[in-house]
């Protein structure tokens, strides 16, 4: 996956972030096991654009970047 990629992937998980934080747009609320779950998708995705990032400042292949456990990536101290 280039960064081209994952950009588009983190903007889908955006919206549909949104799309659940909306609701129906009749007042429901949110499913929150899928909010979370995207939620947490969205964090792996976002650790993994900096990881290549990283890798393309220092010289190294990006793709040799790996998406990390979600333990670890909702582990971290912002």
């Amino acid at each position: 996956m280039n960064d081209e990629d994952l950009l588009a992937r983190i903007q889908a998980l955006v919206e549909e972030e949104h799309t659940l934080r909306d609701g129906a747009g009749d007042g429901q609320a949110p499913d929150q096991d899928r909010l979370q779950q995207v939620e947490e998708r969205l964090d792996q995705a976002w650790d993994l654009l900096r990881q290549r990032r990283a890798k393309a400042e220092s010289g190294e292949n990006p793709n040799e970047a790996e998406p990390r456990p979600v333990s670890e990536v909702e582990g971290y101290k912002q």
